[in-house]
């Protein structure tokens, strides 16, 4: 028979960067489009991706004492305007429900955007005493937010996340439990997602709405534009006086708790995307990576390949996600395919193989083919998995730091930009929000984060030329 037609070429990323990220997350399978305008389908290969993150972090999270709840999906609006600057800074985003079957609601629904208000309203109901806290909870939920300009994962009207929201007897406690899950972000995506992020503290103008305090995790994707990964905010007791979450203590007064919360998105696979893809399609990291080995009989209708290949997927699937691929496409076709779905390890068996006793192991990262025994065939696949991810992680490195410009003024940052391409900027300024949006201006890069390590790069202030106080990352993104 026939066989069917290769994959779709993919554009260039260096042609247009838009158009291949569109390309790969159709081609892919990752997502479909719905009816629904700014809202998408995530197709299984997509969602499996997500499972795995959500899988691993959920591990985390309970490692350090969170446990899962769930909140509804609907906020009184009376509920979301408790407090001011949190409703302000939803406001534009806010969807709202005003029917109920056919009768008109005596009160409007907001579709939460996120769960503050909820979770507040839950804590002035189940904390009573210092006994109580600390209460360290998590969802795993969607939201809605109505954006005006949506894509595939990076920004959605609906998209999946989880948020964490806390509450504590002392402020110490909040901030500390504020930068423990910045850490543990940080740690999922250089560890489990080989992507390379910087930490820090966002401005006071970029912080979350009704926050004392936002921390964040910034990502450099290959096209040179920022990528917000993580966020975990310090509320204070701001949200506790709207809401009147008291506690009595052991010194019997009565005082107000401390909260934070935080989250990440699907926006994570946005991320993967973008950080390690190249031409020819995905390249996954191994620990998310629906399929981790895909298994390609070659002449797989002479006697004993099938069998042989099955043989090695039982084997194998003790221990890896393993697919075989027996449909009746060609060898070529079947190369093609998971190259693009970015399957970082790809087993050839045919005749041949098996008299000797062997397999070949083609990277989706680098091509490299080896000739594995079959007996240590476990061990080699670890070993390859590893190294794999080493190097993933390394070039999405390499890319930060090729990209990265130390400036000392503004215009050593549009001719920085002009010559080299996006990237992130490293400059000082003087903490005058004048000057940020200033900078954004003139130069095109906005702030993404003081980073907690600091670099001083002058002692003036890119913009004014007054004395500096920090330095901050700059940056176009998504």
């Amino acid at each position: 028979m026939a066989d069917k037609k290769m994959v779709e070429a993919i554009t260039s990323r260096d042609v247009d960067f838009a158009q291949w990220y569109t390309d790969i997350v159709k081609k892919a399978d990752l997502i479909d489009y719905s009816s629904v305008k700014g809202c998408m389908i995530i197709r299984p290969y997509g969602y499996a991706i997500w499972e795995n993150m959500q899988n691993i972090l959920d591990k985390m999270f309970k490692e350090t004492g969170h446990e899962n709840v769930y909140m509804p999906m609907f906020i009184p609006e009376s509920l979301l305007n408790k407090e001011k600057d949190h409703v302000q800074g939803f406001a534009p985003e806010v969807a709202w429900v005003t029917y109920g079957g056919n009768e008109k609601l005596q009160e409007r629904l907001c579709v939460r955007p996120t769960s503050e208000t909820l979770f507040c309203e839950h804590y002035a109901n189940i904390v009573h005493s210092h006994r109580d806290l600390p209460k360290l909870y998590n969802q795993w939920c969607s939201v809605v937010r109505w954006e005006k300009t949506t894509r595939p994962f990076l920004r959605s009207r609906e998209f999946l996340w989880q948020e964490g929201h806390t509450v504590h007897a002392t402020a110490e406690e909040a901030i500390e439990e504020t930068e423990r899950m910045l850490n543990i972000y940080a740690d999922f995506c250089e560890k489990t997602l080989n992507m390379p992020v910087i930490k820090g503290r966002k401005t006071e103008s970029d912080k979350f709405a009704g926050a004392e305090a936002t921390y964040a995790i910034e990502a450099l994707m290959h096209d040179g534009k920022a990528l917000q990964a993580g966020t975990s905010h310090y509320f204070g007791d701001g949200f506790a006086k709207a809401f009147n979450i008291t506690y009595t203590s052991k010194e019997n007064k009565l005082e107000y708790v401390y909260e934070t919360s935080w989250g990440v998105t699907t926006r994570l696979i946005g991320a993967i995307i973008m950080s390690h893809g190249d031409d020819n399609g995905l390249v996954l990291p191994p620990a998310v990576a629906p399929i981790q080995v895909i298994i390609i009989p070659v002449n797989q209708h002479k006697e004993g390949v099938l069998d042989k290949a099955q043989e090695i997927a039982a084997r194998l699937k003790e221990k890896y996600r393993v697919k075989i691929d027996d449909s009746e496409n060609s060898p070529g076709w079947k190369f093609s395919e998971y190259e693009m779905k970015g399957v970082p390890l790809r087993l050839e068996i045919g005749p041949k193989d098996i008299e000797n006793s062997q397999c070949v192991i083609v990277r989706r990262d680098n091509r490299e083919k080896s000739f594995v025994p079959l007996d240590n065939l476990e061990e080699t696949i670890e070993r390859l998995l590893r190294s794999y991810g080493e190097n993933i992680y390394k070039i999405a490195y390499e890319n930060i730091e090729k990209h990265t410009y130390d400036c000392a003024t503004m215009d050593e940052i549009i001719e920085a930009l002009k010559e080299k391409g996006d990237g992130f900027v490293r400059a000082m300024w003087c903490g005058d929000e004048a000057c940020e949006d200033k900078v954004k201006e003139v130069t095109g890069v906005g702030s993404r984060c003081i980073p907690f390590e600091q670099k001083e790069i002058s002692d003036k202030c890119v913009c004014c030329g007054k004395p500096a106080k920090q330095m901050v990352y700059w940056g176009k993104a998504y």
